[in-house]
């Protein structure tokens, strides 16, 4: 169709279906393609554009002075057709030629509304781009297209499929479908689409894609077959669909001959609003059907522009198009008619019958989706001519500052003004293109709802589109949603259930990314979210919670005053030191009585309160340990039990110099045995072990520690020595006086009887030497607070012995035989035996 005009504007719609290709023969000119399928709603869209001009010519403020004319082709949905249609634009020429010297097609044009298919258009962008004429297509998606090196004068009103599949994750994200089947069709739409879609999923993380099936052009039953056999096999419940309205019917008469229900479809923009699809066979399917749809407007006037579509209104290149939408919808024939239409019952056509009065597409413009987009394209057009039209002379953007002349326009000089427009139409959209020419891109989401009584509505439940600040925005009214599912709510599709806090996903060898196991996290480790990809360890204080969904603070453990241990020991050392108060009770009330006086009785009294202060500094071993717990527990422990064993150290001597000295010319030995040398001596022999301790706590203080060696789910508070070798000294000076009493008391283990302490000392020192060698080997093999527990152990037990052996016996002679406690029965016994 074709329409003079000061300024000729191109449009490429799919006006038939398809076309019949010429046998070739290579013997003779082929004949021309033969275009089959009308199509009535391709057909409202090359009206749309008519209308759009028309509408701009009337407008006064809108290129002013000019009018625009069209000339507008139909492709066939064909390449070849839709290519040489492209070139013809391009040109102004057409194949035919009259005798005479003009030719018989329009004139050249600046600019090209059009084409409808992906693959067309890149074919047609790749050769009009090199001539820089603006291609606006208002229905290819293709991303590819955005490639402004390659197509340099492409621009679309539609958004391009990068942003279609942006769109699609956000839907399936919204509705946590992380398992999904992906078809698309077998050209460079649907395989674009694929590879951007599985990009798409691999970068966001939001699922994997159960399979990827390429739907097949025409007739391939087994093909289809085979696809259709894998969805139903597979346990992906959601099915997303990049294809056309041709390959979705074939599609579903196969889904319906093998009865594949329980799927929730999503679908592109080329069928998400399909009527062709939209029937009582096919709807127990696609029913609950989510899909993206190109934007819906409102075209005011559009329909009455329609109905003044007659083919005697309209000039002789137009006659031919118009003249087959009227056969077609009134079944009817234009004179002459096809041979036996008449006999066969035909009507022929007047050209005067009414529109009003028949049932048809083209009228419906309650849905006006991909002729808003046509519309938006005729209007960037006719905004980048007026704006190339009102540049001053002096200020263009051109060479020396020039402007476009009207009597000379170039299709580069629109391409130009074309990436700047920036304008709102009627509807109240704003139309502008980005540094790749593509719109900015909105989608309304659409449901198919299958209506109790049988009836089919398609519902705008929704609406995705690109922010200002470059973020996708999806926007769900999910009240309005019709699930095709029993209870009306949206399916789950999931190759693996989610896994809980307090595991982690473990992927399945083999399998995608979305296809994992929930393995529980180890000890020590948590994961407070769903579907986490590792577990995290606690800090250093904190370990797991039963159900590893959380850190806990760890249990502290030491020897306590309120566990059994800790009390016992406890009882026990207060019961040593009130044993020791009473045998110094007892002794200070009978320190008259001769075994009292016997053998020094300072050192006995010393003696036992050593032993009560060696009692008692078992108590620092028990309780929480603090700094000064730790430096002073075996500094008191090695002072205490040094003052006690250098005590019986010089009381032994003092045994064995007082027998010696019974004997004549002995009485020398006990000059160096006073009573000032006596403690001088335990003064001295008790100094050393102070400095020891001193230095120790000096150098290498024991201080308070966090063990968790021994326990990993516990917090063990132990003091640790600081210095081994320091600890070591301590003890070893300990050991080594302990020696040396025992060896001098058993040296003096057959003195006569009145002398007979020598043997009560040699069992106390064996018995103390006894604990404390069992005690070196049981330490270090103790973890934790049990290495406390058998110090302190050791510590009462040694004490203890000490205690008995020592005081015992003189303790049963004063209080239960005292006859025995007198220096006749001491003396006379001795002298019986001397």
């Amino acid at each position: 169709m074709h329409k003079p005009g000061d300024v000729i504007l191109g449009g490429l719609f799919e006006v038939h279906y398809t076309s019949v290709f010429p046998e070739l023969t290579f013997t003779s000119e082929p004949n021309e393609h033969i275009c089959q399928g009308f199509d009535p709603p391709g057909f409202r869209h090359a009206m749309t554009m008519a209308f759009a001009i028309e509408e701009i010519n009337k407008n006064p403020n809108l290129l002013p002075n000019v009018t625009l004319g069209y000339s507008l082709y139909d492709n066939c949905g064909t390449l070849v057709i839709g290519f040489s249609a492209a070139l013809s634009l391009a040109s102004g020429q057409e194949e035919r030629f009259l005798p005479q010297e003009q030719c018989s097609g329009g004139p050249p044009v600046l600019g090209i509304v059009g084409d409808s298919f992906s693959t067309f258009s890149i074919a047609t962008s790749d050769v009009i781009g090199l001539f820089r004429l603006p291609i606006v297509s208002y229905f290819a998606t293709c991303s590819c297209l955005s490639d402004r090196q390659r197509f340099p004068s492409f621009f679309r009103t539609i958004p391009s499929d990068t942003f279609q599949v942006h769109a699609m994750t956000q839907i399936l994200k919204h509705f946590g479908w992380t398992w999904a089947g992906l078809l698309v069709s077998d050209d460079d739409y649907g395989l674009h689409v694929a590879q951007s879609f599985q990009s798409e999923l691999t970068q966001s993380g939001l699922g994997c894609l159960a399979y990827v099936e390429i739907l097949p052009w025409g007739n391939n039953p087994s093909e289809l077959t085979r696809i259709v056999e894998g969805m139903k096999k597979s346990t992906a419940r959601v099915v997303i669909v990049f294809a056309h309205q041709i390959n979705m019917i074939q599609l579903m008469e196969e889904v319906v001959k093998q009865n594949v229900t329980g799927l929730q479809w999503i679908a592109s923009e080329a069928w998400s609003s399909a009527a062709v699809l939209q029937t009582p066979r096919f709807m127990p399917y696609l029913g609950g059907t989510l899909g993206v749809a190109i934007r819906r407007g409102e075209i005011l006037g559009l329909r009455d522009f329609l109905l003044r579509t007659k083919p005697g209104n309209s000039r002789n290149d137009e006659k031919y198009m118009i003249r087959q939408f009227w056969e077609h919808t009134f079944q009817c024939r234009f004179a002459p008619p096809p041979v036996d239409w008449l006999e066969a019952g035909g009507a022929l056509c007047s050209g005067e019958e009414d529109l009003e009065t028949v049932q048809t597409e083209f009228l419906d413009v309650s849905n006006l989706r991909p002729e808003y987009n046509i519309y938006k394209a005729v209007y960037a057009l006719a905004y980048a001519l007026d704006g190339m039209l009102q540049c001053q002379p002096g200020r263009g953007p051109f060479s020396s500052h020039s402007c476009a002349s009207m009597k000379k326009l170039e299709a580069w000089q629109v391409l130009y003004y074309l990436e700047k427009v920036n304008f709102t139409i009627p509807f109240g959209d704003q139309v502008s293109f980005d540094e790749n020419g593509d719109a900015l891109p909105i989608y309304d989401i659409m449901n198919w709802l299958w209506l109790p009584d049988g009836g089919i509505q398609v519902l705008n439940v929704g609406v995705v589109k690109k922010t200002a600040f470059g973020d996708e925005e999806l926007t769900l009214n999910e009240d309005k949603i019709f699930w095709n599912f029993n209870n009306n709510q949206p399916p789950r599709s999931v190759c693996s259930e989610t896994c809980n806090p307090g595991t982690r996903m473990a992927r399945k060898k083999g399998q995608p990314v979305c296809c994992f196991d929930c393995v529980p996290c180890s000890e020590g480790k948590i994961s407070n979210e769903t579907n986490s990809v590792e577990c995290f360890s606690c800090p250093e204080d904190f370990w797991s919670s039963p159900k590893r969904d959380h850190c806990v603070l760890k249990t502290t453990d030491f020897l306590s005053y309120h566990e059994p241990l800790g009390v016992c020991l406890t009882t026990a050392s207060l019961l040593g030191t009130c044993i020791c108060t009473v045998v110094l009770g007892i002794f200070t009330y009978h320190r008259s009585t001769p075994m009292v006086r016997a053998n020094n009785s300072e050192l006995s009294f010393l003696i036992l309160v050593s032993l009560k202060l060696c009692f008692l500094c078992s108590l620092l071993f028990i309780g929480r340990p603090r700094l000064w717990t730790c430096q002073l527990r075996h500094a008191a422990f090695g002072i205490s039990f040094v003052l006690c064993v250098s005590c019986i150290l010089v009381k032994t001597m003092v045994v064995l110099a007082v027998f010696k000295a019974s004997k004549p010319g002995g009485g020398v030995h006990l000059k160096w045995f006073g009573a000032v040398q006596q403690r001088g001596t335990v003064f001295a022999l008790t100094c050393i072990q102070a400095a020891i301790c001193t230095v120790w706590i000096v150098s290498a203080s024991p201080v308070p520690h966090k063990n968790t060696q021994y326990h990993n789910d516990k917090i063990i508070y132990e003091c640790v020595v600081g210095s081994t070798i320091g600890f070591a000294v301590l003890l070893g000076y300990i050991a080594l006086l302990a020696i040396i009493s025992f060896l001098l008391a058993f040296l003096g283990r057959n003195l006569p009887d009145n002398f007979n302490e020598a043997k009560l000392i040699t069992f106390s020192m064996l018995i103390f030497c006894a604990v404390w060698v069992a005690f070196v080997p049981a330490y270090i093999n103790s973890p934790g607070k049990y290495a406390d527990a058998v110090e302190v152990f050791a510590i009462l037990a040694s004490s203890f012995g000490l205690l008995m052996a020592l005081f015992g016996p003189k303790c049963y002679i004063i209080l239960l035989r005292p006859e025995r406690n007198t220096k006749k029965a001491i003396m006379g016994r001795g002298a019986a035996k001397c």
